[in-house]
């Protein structure tokens, strides 16, 4: 008896052990990574720091449901009908850094992220910033295209859609960038990489819908913010955060 408590009590040692990221509270910093420099972005209680873009208040489609940030079809909206809805976290601007965060999409759900978001007066979010794609990638209306699936840099380099769960299950994505050096990392598996700047740069541009965009002709801003998409579709965000590089 007294040998079989021992070894009953040295298995649940050794699985809280082997699962340390269980005890990790959502939209909370580890010490582990408070160490490395890691800042929250939202803190799953409200959107301090985030406005709209090319604007000064929260849009009134984004709500906090359940310590996420949910941006949903709203009242009179049809889905995928866009509302000037997107957010950039304007307290401050990013060159370079590491950017991960939690995403979740509805069914036939569409969405970005945006780094080095330059506001341009009356334009979208996308007209002057990458975007990193958020889809379902099997009943979206957006998911023809190889480029356009989640995790690709959207319109511009696709990323391996075996790399997501479906529509309803979270994925984490993290976005790094270095003296211009960019790579999306998706569910723990790198999937796109590119250069900004570069001549490779310019002709993915010449090679997407973004060639007579000037926001991306004369050239994608060295810093910005970091922007998410109102794309129409009930989206959730949580465990927002990055670090300096």
């Amino acid at each position: 008896m007294k040998s079989n408590i021992i070894l009953s009590t040295a298995l649940i040692i050794l699985m809280l052990l082997s699962a340390p990221a269980l005890a990790q509270k959502v939209n909370k910093l580890s010490g582990k990574e408070k160490k490395e420099g890691w800042v929250l972005l939202f803190n799953g209680k409200d959107f301090t720091g985030w406005r709209q873009c090319n604007g000064t208040e929260m849009p009134k489609n984004w709500v906090i449901e359940d310590n996420t940030m949910k941006v949903f079809t709203g009242e009179g909206r049809k889905p995928g009908q866009g509302s000037n809805g997107d957010i950039v976290y304007g307290v401050k601007k990013f060159k370079n850094f590491e950017l991960s965060l939690d995403w979740k999409a509805s069914k036939m759900g569409n969405s970005g992220i945006f780094y080095n978001v330059r506001e341009v007066p009356k334009q979208a979010i996308y007209y002057a910033a990458p975007e990193v794609q958020i889809l379902d990638n099997v009943d979206a209306t957006d998911n023809k295209i190889p480029s356009h699936l989640a995790g690709s840099l959207y319109d511009m380099i696709a990323a391996d859609p075996k790399s997501v769960n479906p529509a309803g299950e979270w994925n984490n994505i993290v976005i790094r960038v270095k003296d211009g050096k960019v790579s999306h990392t998706q569910n723990g598996v790198k999937v796109v990489e590119y250069t900004l700047w570069t001549p490779e740069w310019d002709e993915l541009v010449q090679n997407s819908k973004f060639k007579n965009f000037p926001g991306f002709t004369e050239g994608i801003a060295r810093e910005g913010y970091i922007g998410l998409q109102d794309h129409g579709y009930p989206i959730w965000f949580r465990n927002v955060k990055i670090r300096e590089l």
